[in-house]
């Protein structure tokens, strides 16, 4: 597969750990503990049955709300998100999302326990089991990505069929390129970022016109290296705001993808893991021109207020899925 200049940033050569891995995942807008109110940081402690002694605010992560780890009086930890429907009100409503699938979630699936949640119509808060773990190393180390690899095979089997009612999940984040087509602007952005796409744009938004999406698993739905928590012996996916149910080969696409940032061949892990190997080439290529449309179209849209952290990490997972596309053929 050749490489335009202007295609956005190439991986090194197939292979783990060799190319330049996902942009940093830090947004420049996270709330702080000390930002808290002193009548919401009051309430979290009696949610959790003792005062909060020490927070720690984590800086990785997008979103405008609070991310703590807390340590309460009585030695128990939690690890706190909360925001403001006053100051980020898209934040807070992923939040009430969040709560209602991390309710629903079933023990087995690798995900942090809820604790408890209050939404008292301005601040959303959820208290959940603090994992003590690390994000996987950016580029990809081989021994991290199988154990992940076998974690998200697990999960499909688990979350099949959906534990999680659709009237209360939001709609799947895929899909643009038809939208683009409206929008001069826009699609001039991303046909800017990828000359491939300019030539190849009606295809893209056929692909995505005539995708199918029927499915009865539960799928994570923004599945990414900073979405995942190893330890020493466990994978945890954290972060369900985003869930849908749909096709169970879903998730490990868009996972997959994103680890060609890595240098990895996505084509040679899809080819063998046990979700996508017996797939029609078809059903990914449609998976890749959904998630890049949603991705690219998302960013150009962007407007000069948006964290350049969050556009510069949809455009290059948007052009990692181009990549892998463009080498089917289309």
């Amino acid at each position: 597969m050749t490489h335009d200049p202007d295609d956005g940033p190439v991986p090194a050569s197939p292979g783990v750990g060799l190319g330049p891995g996902l942009p940093e995942a830090t947004g420049s807008r996270r709330m702080d503990w000390t930002a808290m109110p002193p009548e919401v940081t009051t309430r979290i402690g009696r949610l959790l049955g003792s005062p909060v002694a020490h927070a720690s605010s984590q800086r990785g992560g997008f979103s405008e709300g609070l991310a703590a780890r807390v340590r309460l009086e009585n030695g128990k930890r939690a690890f706190i998100k909360a925001a403001s429907s006053l100051m980020a009100p898209a934040v807070a409503d992923f939040h009430r999302r969040e709560i209602a699938v991390s309710e629903r979630l079933p023990r087995e699936v690798a995900a942090p326990r809820l604790l408890d949640a209050y939404d008292d119509g301005t601040w959303v808060v959820l208290a959940f089991e603090e994992i003590v773990g690390h994000l996987p190393a950016q580029p990809w180390q081989r021994e991290e990505l199988d154990r992940v690899l076998a974690a998200v095979t697990d999960m499909a089997e688990v979350l099949t069929p959906s534990p999680v009612n659709e009237a209360i999940l939001g709609k799947p984040r895929l899909g643009g390129w038809r939208t683009m087509a409206d929008d001069a602007a826009v699609r001039g952005k991303v046909e800017e970022l990828s000359p491939w796409a300019a030539h190849h744009f009606d295809r893209l938004a056929a692909l995505e016109e005539s995708a199918s999406l029927d499915g009865a698993t539960l799928l994570h739905g923004d599945l990414y290296p900073f979405n995942i928590m190893l330890t020493a012996d466990r994978v945890f996916v954290v972060d369900w705001p985003h869930a849908w149910i749909g096709p169970r080969h879903c998730d490990v696409v868009t996972l997959v993808s994103s680890a060609s940032l890595s240098g990895v061949d996505p084509r040679r892990i899809a080819e063998n893991h046990p979700l996508t190997r017996d797939l029609d080439p078809a059903r990914i290529n449609e998976v890749l021109a959904l998630h890049a449309g949603f991705l690219l179209r998302t960013a150009a849209a962007a407007g000069p207020d948006a964290d350049p952290s969050i556009v510069a990490m949809m455009n290059a997972l948007g052009l990692a899925s181009l990549r892998w596309l463009r080498g089917a053929q289309l």
